[in-house]
């Protein structure tokens, strides 16, 4: 009986060892805004693979994500952050809430965010139109941004507000490359004028405010993929998006995204496995009809959605410390400008 009872007490020694190996999965915490949507499948698979339990924190917007490291950076609540972009790596890397002592990049000059900081993937702000209501209206498409200006397409732009919105705040960085400072605050009190329509976020000038969902605006601030999202996501089978984008000098912005570890953070091997992750062919693959963002490694196929998504040839971006300095005050100045 004693050796028995000894017996059967190891074996549920060591299944209880084993249960706690099990449940000892790494557990990292990433950070990540609001738009993060990869397959559950695809996340499953990394875990499964690397013994790492991935714990999502949606941080919001991309800015409010940022907002949320900051105050948190002497006790950190995250161990590595994801979407982290070019108007906001500046203040990341001033605020000291990244370790920018890893990831160093290999990438295409305009793709590259910083030390610390690894691209995943790119994007384009720029005007969509709505087709059908475009062609109602009878009124050509503006060929310029100042043609906005002229009463015949009053009213038609709605745009996030570039103080609570990513998109919105790209757009706005966006004119004032391409039209220069004093010029493009001219252009927006004649857009003020001339009805622009301005609310909190995308997704209200796009859900709500466009045309294309029973809006009245036939004109909004999104990205260049939203037309093959339309398309991606239509109730019934179409060939053709509905709607598409308006490249306009001045109005076209290359977001990219990148992928940072946090300064404080305790999982460091974790995290860099999961930078590779989100590199990797599946997960730019994925991206791209999760996301709606353009993968960064070149070779990644393109799904055949992104046909109605053709990249602009041409953009307005200015330096990333330039947007570190004076982003702040161009957005009170637009305020003033168009909201006071």
């Amino acid at each position: 009986m004693n050796r028995r009872l000894f017996v059967l007490t190891t074996a549920a020694l060591m299944a209880g060892s084993v249960s706690g190996l099990a449940h000892a999965a790494t557990e990292l915490r990433v950070m990540v805004h609001s738009s993060f949507d990869l397959p559950k499948p695809l996340l499953a698979k990394f875990e499964a693979q690397s013994g790492i339990k991935l714990v999502l924190i949606k941080g919001g917007d991309a800015g409010e994500m940022l907002n949320k490291l900051i105050l948190t950076r002497a006790k950190p609540v995250a161990d590595v952050v994801y979407g982290i972009d070019n108007t906001l790596v500046s203040k990341a890397l001033g605020a000291g809430v990244l370790d920018t002592t890893v990831l160093v990049q290999q990438d295409a000059a305009e793709l590259q965010l910083g030390t610390g900081v690894a691209a995943v993937d790119y994007g384009f702000v720029t005007l969509n139109y709505d087709k059908a209501a475009v062609a109602k209206a009878g009124v050509p498409l503006p060929q310029t941004l100042q043609d906005l200006t002229q009463s015949a397409y009053k009213g038609w732009l709605v745009l996030p507000n570039p103080a609570t919105s990513s998109p919105g705040f790209s757009f706005l960085l966006a004119t004032i490359a391409g039209m220069g400072e004093e010029k493009a605050f001219e252009w927006w009190a004649q857009m003020r004028t001339n009805g622009v329509k301005v609310v909190k976020g995308w997704s209200e000038a796009y859900y709500t405010e466009f045309t294309r969902n029973k809006g009245s605006h036939p004109l909004v601030v999104s990205y260049a993929t939203s037309p093959a999202a339309e398309v991606f996501y239509s109730k019934t089978k179409i060939s053709e998006s509905p709607t598409a984008s308006l490249n306009l000098r001045g109005g076209v912005f290359r977001q990219v995204e990148g992928v940072a570890l946090v300064k404080g953070g305790t999982q460091r091997e974790a995290a860099l496995k999961f930078v590779d992750f989100l590199r990797s062919g599946p997960v730019q693959e994925a991206l791209q009809t999760s996301m709606w963002m353009y993968p960064l490694q070149a070779s990644t196929p393109r799904a055949e959605v992104m046909r109605h998504a053709a990249e602009p040839t041409s953009v307005d971006n200015l330096p990333v410390q330039t947007i570190a300095d004076k982003g702040a005050g161009w957005v009170a100045r637009w305020t003033q400008v168009v909201l006071k």
